[in-house]
């Protein structure tokens, strides 16, 4: 069984394209990331783990040849179990990105990474979509905007390490227009690295510390020797000012 975004992935022309772009990126971004688990979550299409040497690797979605079949939303991993989480447009093609997220977030150990990849809506793959409409994959995605996705990781314990953008060439429906755009994918990252069609983001769990705010004793010992009273101490000091009396304009004290 497949989806229509993993059919769409595998049976068409861009759509391969597409694939062949993003599984270089994976590879690249996952190759330094150590640990003892690590899960790709949707498309299994992809091979997302493929660059990784982490020992112990699952692959998690709602359809198709996996480990585990689940919601995306909702991940059958212990809290703070996983030191590698990989979503490919696992938020472009969910109804509770947010849940996602937070779910992502649980599963994660402190330090542990999450790489992820969506559809960039300020590009010609978002121009197509807004002149084609969207009825049928990938234009049916949600097409979130990079800075969205950063604000959403930032309310998380999520802290954005690095982005990354590809898929330069226009969204054409046949191979050998995409090939007379080939030059685009290598001057793209160098001159308008934000029009691309796919961007990726690698974020850490960061391990939020307590910091404990203990009172200034010093600061409340001085306030307290201002005030010259000690407790039980029944004998008062008092200070008389000298008197002074005036007598033919000359002044004497008494």
């Amino acid at each position: 069984m497949k989806n229509s975004f993993g059919a769409w992935l595998t049976g068409t022309e861009l759509g391969r394209y597409l694939l062949q772009r993003e599984q270089e990126y994976f590879e690249r971004a996952v190759a330094d990331a150590f640990g003892y688990h690590a899960v790709q979550v949707g498309l299994p299409e992809m091979d997302c783990l493929s660059g990784n040497r982490i020992p112990w690797q699952c692959r998690v979605a709602d359809y198709g040849d996996v480990d585990v079949r689940c919601d995306p939303a909702f991940l059958p991993f212990e809290t703070r179990s996983l030191d590698l989480l990989v979503m490919p447009h696992v938020l472009d093609f969910t109804t509770q990105p947010h849940q996602v997220l937070r779910e992502a977030d649980r599963v994660l150990m402190p330090e542990g990474r999450l790489i992820l990849t969506g559809f960039n809506p300020l590009s010609l793959w978002g121009v197509r979509r807004l002149i084609q409409g969207r009825e049928s994959a990938p234009w049916n995605g949600n097409f979130f905007t990079q800075l969205r996705i950063k604000d959403w990781l930032a309310l998380l314990d999520l802290e954005l390490e690095e982005s990354a953008f590809m898929v330069y060439a226009p969204p054409f429906s046949r191979q050998d227009w995409l090939g007379r755009c080939g030059f685009m994918e290598d001057a793209g990252e160098r001159w308008w690295p934000l029009a691309a069609g796919v961007y990726g983001i690698e974020a850490v769990k960061r391990q939020r510390g307590m910091r404990l705010i203990t009172p200034n004793w010093k600061q409340q010992a001085k306030k307290k020797g201002a005030l010259g009273v000690v407790a039980g101490n029944e004998r008062q000091h008092t200070h008389k000012r000298p008197e002074t009396t005036e007598r033919d304009g000359v002044s004497s004290c008494q």
